[in-house]
């Protein structure tokens, strides 16, 4: 399983929001500076990401984005699943057959449950935790600055 640009920028923006929480909404020029992301693409994104109840829109001189929830509200899955649809195991015609069906069978059941391990993993953490982690790095001088 693997994350798109897609996924990876929308873990970013709403990470950036995380750690901006109760600090009112952040414009699209602030998010895509922080992160380095293209400013055309991020209306886009967080239009996806407003269309699953993950952040709000606020208009006016003193609009931009903020967290539809608290931080430790929102997982990591729910970021991804947002923006690039459900994640699925490897469906059985993107598997090679080898001509052993009993081989073929016992690599799918491999790869879906480590798609699920990944699942969880990506269920277990939320904005809050990134955002701590994130803190700490920032605080061990690991280069992001808050």
């Amino acid at each position: 399983m693997k994350i798109s640009a897609k996924g990876l920028y929308g873990l970013h923006v709403m990470l950036e929001l995380a750690l901006r929480h109760g600090a009112g909404p952040v414009v699209v020029a602030t998010l895509a500076k922080r992160q380095g992301l293209p400013p055309k693409y991020l209306p886009i994104l967080m239009g996806r990401l407003r269309g699953a109840g993950l952040v709000t829109a606020q208009r006016g001189p003193s609009g931009g984005f903020i967290l539809a929830r608290s931080p430790g509200a929102i997982s990591a899955l729910e970021i991804v699943e947002a923006l690039e649809g459900p994640l699925a195991p490897p469906s059985s015609r993107d598997m090679r057959s080898s001509g052993d069906a009993a081989g073929t069978r016992a690599i799918g059941n491999l790869l879906s449950g480590a798609d699920e391990i990944y699942r969880q993993a990506l269920a277990k953490q939320s904005l809050a935790d990134l955002a701590a982690t994130t803190r700490s790095l920032a605080h061990a001088g690991e280069g992001y600055s808050i």
